[in-house]
């Protein structure tokens, strides 16, 4: 197994950098004196989540030969199918893009919008549903997580927080298959030694926390994970993927439903930033209070929340 390098993470820098935001470490005055908080804020991002850099990276790496594919096929349950649509359009390639059945609205729509054909499946159906597409189609693949390239693109985040800020001290990341943490974590491990990096999931999809504890990868049904208002954060590691959290990750942090909603709220109020409930998982994890004193980044991984949810979310919660 290849796994992915520092030196991939910057050919990823370099290929994505005219299609992508280098967002910003926004420092939130409201964190605690003892750990200075920052928050990356990957919502700011084309597509509304830091998909699209992996998605940028494994189509320009697939492009730069000259050689063009006759369309892009992808998996996802929203975020990385809005990132497959867009690339696929700024290089002017068909996509088809299978999402599961219980995809939130506001991702199938955005996905549609980019000029993608969508195929809805049943849940625990996307990737057979996807290899009948590839075959009917005779388009390339790009999986959500499971790719050094894709790997590689989402780890420039972790470029850019080592270069705004080198001291950090701990960096949070939601966990779902792993490509986030996997490539953040190689680009922090390598800049920063001595940061701890810390993995985020929620306890009703706590797989990865399972496995990282016993050492192996875990299978939870699908029935399990999808209890978890976060729905990007549904997926599981890959051997790719869970390799590289073995290698790069100081441990895991578990967070409740009600945790999640509460970040969402915080995000919205303290930072004025939209979150998804898989965005917020981060930050969730910092208000416990379990990290190491020191300046903490927090990954907001994205924002396409449902309007009805976040609503819901803010009505439950005032400002404070």
């Amino acid at each position: 197994m290849t796994l992915v390098t520092i030196d991939d993470i910057r050919a990823a820098a370099d290929r994505i950098r005219p299609h992508v935001v280098r967002t910003p470490l926004l420092a939130a005055r409201w964190g605690d004196d003892d750990r200075p908080l920052w928050v990356k804020p990957e919502n700011l991002q084309p597509i509304g989540a830091f998909k699209v850099r992996g998605a940028f990276n494994a189509i320009a790496a697939m492009t730069s030969t000259g050689a063009r594919p006759p369309a892009v096929v992808a998996y996802s349950s929203g975020n990385h199918a809005q990132a497959v649509a867009y690339a696929a359009a700024t290089y002017g390639l068909p996509a088809h893009i299978v999402m599961p059945e219980e995809t939130p609205s506001v991702k199938v729509r955005a996905t549609r919008e980019y000029g993608a054909n969508v195929v809805l499946c049943a849940a625990g159906e996307r990737e057979a549903e996807a290899a009948r597409v590839v075959a009917d189609t005779g388009g390339v693949l790009i999986p959500p997580f499971d790719h050094p390239d894709v790997i590689a693109g989402q780890g420039t985040i972790g470029l850019e927080i080592a270069a705004d800020l080198p001291a950090v001290h701990n960096v949070l990341i939601p966990v779902s298959g792993g490509g986030l943490a996997s490539g953040i974590g190689v680009a922090v491990r390598a800049l920063c030694p001595a940061a701890k990096i810390f993995g985020v999931e929620p306890e009703l999809a706590a797989d990865t926390t399972e496995a990282m504890a016993l050492g192996h990868r875990v299978d939870w049904s699908i029935e399990d994970r999808n209890r978890t208002i976060a729905d990007g954060l549904r997926s599981q590691p890959s051997d790719l993927t869970f390799t590289h959290l073995q290698q790069v990750l100081d441990g895991m942090i578990t967070v409740s439903e009600d945790e999640i909603r509460s970040a969402v709220g915080d995000l919205a109020y303290r930072a004025h930033l939209v979150s998804e409930p898989s965005g917020a998982v981060a930050l969730a994890a910092y208000r416990q209070g379990a990290t190491p004193p020191g300046a903490t980044v927090v990954i907001l991984s994205g924002g396409n929340i449902e309007p009805a949810l976040l609503q819901q979310i803010l009505a439950e919660r005032s400002p404070g």
